[in-house]
Formats: C-alpha cells, sequence, structure tokens
C-alpha cells in the first residue's frame, strides 16, 4: 500500500480528497489556442506545462483547476479540468456534478488586491487622490487612536500597522454592508507605527480602500472597477462577486488536504481572521459572493485574469485597449519592500504597492523572475506576468489545503512554466 493510499484508509480520512476519473479527457475543457510553433516554442515543453496541471489534479486536492497562459499576448494554453460542484470531499456519491469550463468563474480571494491596486493607481492617474494623501483625509473618522499617518501608500504596501481583521467584523451581515466594516477598522487601534512594519494585510486593507473610493467618486468600488477598467478592455466577469442570479455559475470551493496543526493554525486564523474551514464557509455563502470584498472576493475566469495581466504587461494596453497609462503602470509595479520578512506571512518577500514581486534566484513565481509581478490567492490561485518571458499566466483552483505532499506538485508545475516559456531575446520584436 502506497503512502497516499494510506492517507485515505476507510474510517480513518487523514485527508480529505475529491474523487478523480481514470479517464481525464472526461473532466477536461479546452478553449481557443495558438499552435506553440508559431510563436517558437517547444511542442513537448507546453504538453510537459499540460501534464504538470494534469499531475496537479490528478493529487484530488482541487475539484477544479483552470489555467490561462498567454506568450507575446497570444493564448498557448486555455484548459479546465473538474467539478463545478459536487465532487468535494464528503459529497455524495449521488451528488449532481457539472463540469467546470473554460469559462467557469472562480473566485480568486487576495489575487483581489491587485485588482483594487489598480483601482485606486487609475484614480491616482485622473488625479481624484494621491498615494501619499493620508486615509483620514478621505476619511476623517480614521484618524481615531494615532491612524492619522496612515497613507494610501502604506495600505497598498502592507505598512499600515492595521493588518488583522477584528474578529467581530466576520460577519456576513457585516460583509455585506462594508461601510459598516469601516466603522470597526476606524475603532481599531494599529498594532505598529505606519510605515514601520512590512505585515501582509489579508482583509482590512481593501476594506479602506474600498471606502476611499467611494468616498472619492460617489460610487462603490465595484462600479468604478466596471466603468474605468473592465468595459475599455472587454471583461465580463473579474469584479467584485456577482450578481445573485449568477452565483451558481461560479465555482465551488472546499477544504481538502490534512488538517492543518498549530502552530501553523495559529497563524493562518491571525492572518485572515478565522479557521480555514470558517473562511471557506463564508466564501461558498451567496452573501459573500454578492458582496463587495475589494481584498478577497473577486470572480473571474482564467482567461480574463491573464489579460488583465498581459494588460499591465503591455504597458496599460490590451489588443488596441487603453484602461492605463504607462507611467500608471510603472508606478504600480515599482518596488516597495525588498526581501523584507512579512511579519503576518512569517516569511521574506517583495512587494510593489498592490503586487508580489519575482527575484533573481527563486520566488513565487518560480527561478529567475526578477521582474516577474503578481499575487497569489488562497490556496494555490497564482497569477502573475513576466516581461522578460512576455509571459502572462493565471492558475485558478477551487480546492484548499494547506498541508500536503502533493505541494511538490505546485513547484512542478511552476518551474515547468518557467522551463517551457524561456526569456525573450529584448532585440527581438
Amino acid at each position: 500500500m502506497d503512502f497516499l493510499s494510506l492517507l485515505t484508509l476507510p474510517g480513518r480520512p487523514l485527508s480529505r480528497r475529491c474523487r478523480i476519473p481514470d479517464d481525464l479527457e472526461e473532466v477536461t475543457s479546452i478553449g481557443p489556442e495558438v499552435p506553440s510553433r508559431e510563436l517558437g516554442l517547444s511542442h513537448g515543453a507546453v504538453h510537459r506545462v499540460w501534464l504538470a496541471i494534469e499531475a496537479l489534479y490528478r493529487s484530488g486536492l482541487y475539484p477544479a483547476v483552470q489555467v490561462c497562459i498567454r506568450r507575446q499576448g497570444r493564448v498557448v494554453l486555455h484548459r479546465a479540468l473538474g467539478h463545478l460542484r459536487g465532487n468535494a470531499p464528503g459529497s455524495p456519491p449521488s451528488a449532481e456534478r457539472p463540469l467546470a469550463g473554460t469559462g467557469t468563474p472562480f473566485l480568486i480571494y487576495s489575487a483581489s488586491k491587485a485588482v483594487t491596486a489598480m483601482v485606486i493607481h487609475k484614480l491616482d492617474e485622473r488625479r481624484l487622490l494621491h498615494l501619499d494623501d493620508r486615509v483620514c483625509d478621505y476619511i476623517p473618522e480614521f484618524a481615531a487612536h494615532g491612524k492619522h499617518w496612515i497613507t494610501l501608500r502604506h495600505v497598498l504596501g502592507h505598512r499600515a500597522g492595521i493588518p488583522n481583521l477584528p474578529p467581530e467584523a466576520l460577519d456576513l451581515e457585516l460583509l455585506g454592508t462594508p461601510e459598516r466594516v469601516v466603522e470597526i477598522l476606524c475603532e481599531a487601534r494599529p498594532v505598529s507605527r505606519p510605515g514601520l512594519r512590512l505585515a501582509y494585510h489579508a482583509v482590512t486593507g481593501g476594506f479602506l480602500l474600498g471606502e476611499v473610493v467611494r468616498r472619492v467618486t460617489g460610487q462603490d468600488i465595484r462600479s468604478v472597477l466596471r466603468k474605468e477598467i473592465l468595459d475599455p478592455l472587454g471583461l465580463r466577469w473579474m469584479n467584485y462577486g456577482v450578481a445573485p442570479e449568477h452565483v451558481g455559475e461560479v465555482a465551488e470551493d472546499a477544504v481538502t488536504g490534512l488538517p492543518v496543526p498549530p502552530p501553523i493554525s495559529t497563524l493562518l486564523q491571525r492572518a485572515l481572521g478565522a479557521p480555514i474551514e470558517r473562511i471557506v464557509e463564508l466564501a461558498n455563502d451567496a452573501r459573500f459572493r454578492t458582496g463587495i470584498i475589494p481584498a478577497a472576493n473577486v470572480v473571474t475566469t482564467a482567461d480574463e485574469l491573464c489579460a488583465f495581466y498581459q494588460c499591465l504587461l503591455d504597458e496599460g494596453e490590451l489588443d488596441g485597449r487603453r484602461a492605463f497609462e504607462a507611467r500608471t503602470v510603472r508606478h504600480a509595479l515599482a518596488e516597495q519592500a525588498y526581501w523584507e520578512l512579512d511579519l503576518t506571512l512569517a516569511v521574506p518577500l517583495r512587494y510593489s504597492n498592490g503586487f508580489m514581486l519575482g527575484g533573481d534566484w527563486v520566488s513565487l513565481f518560480g527561478t529567475d523572475t526578477s521582474r516577474a509581478f503578481g499575487h497569489l490567492g488562497f490556496t494555490n490561485i497564482f497569477s502573475w506576468a513576466d516581461p522578460e518571458r512576455r509571459l502572462a499566466v493565471a492558475l485558478l483552483t477551487s480546492g484548499k489545503p494547506i498541508l500536503n505532499v502533493e505541494i511538490v506538485r505546485v513547484l512542478e508545475l511552476i518551474l515547468a512554466v518557467n522551463d517551457a516559456f524561456p526569456k525573450v531575446d529584448p532585440r527581438r520584436p
């Protein structure tokens, strides 16, 4: 008996897993793709990326996986595996299991932060605000308890000193009215001086930025995102939540893998404000999926998220449609933290004003990715672009494992992407 079988012995389900068919073609959807040879790529290398995605799915940790990869602006991989719902660990065998396709929208959790950041940068571009303005310039009541020095730049760069959402704010009734969460944050006390420490703000910063947008424009951030970015780029989804009639179209998330032991569980609960199981329960609720949670509830497809990063890769333009000035994109990607220890995530990271950055040796986006930028989403949602490879990538998953030996599958996939898409000679068009 192999190791993985030991994790799923009858009566002792140590690891929560989905059912995987023997023939993956039964659950595979393929969208329009450009042949790799047209871009001078090795078919074998691109195929190995797909094999790595299939291996990730075969782990049983993801009810659905969706991927889109663009090279030089053209889609070379656009596929989906798995089920929209009904195949989570513990689902009854008789459950309805509709397939997830390439057009299925997913909740992208913290990868939403990059989208929210670009709304702020767009308003900065339009001179409606400035990154070095104080939050209290727009939300005067936020100045309470010494928070009057916190700037928009501090919030975007995870240096505002208010990284954790108070437990009482994790109420679905409150999450449906973001202004009430902001009231709670106004009464919160900072845990460090603004600008002093890098500590990932999992949810708090998004609510503040959303309220700033509302007070500056007179519209909620969902409407501003639609008007300023999505409509100019021709994107259907990629907004905060969905209309109630579309909730059933969004991939259902599931807790998978091994139970999380302390102290990791404690660290995650402190960062997210609740245990993993509670976070997924909240995220699957229709109130979460129809509300506005700027740091955590953007719903989109891999195709559209990849197109968003392609727009940033091309300095604000996508297929002839411009959403940002080139200098706006450059400002958004300018490094703000260089391999500094993130006190929330307990790892050293590089950040810009809204994005996680790559590295010379190794990073979240692979090896030799010094100019890459992107953002992760809870858990194993990856979205990034690499200018030196002329590459944009979006990998969306609906399984939420924290600890498992199959983490190696994620690493193998990222390395396969690095190998399949080498850096491009800057002298070539």
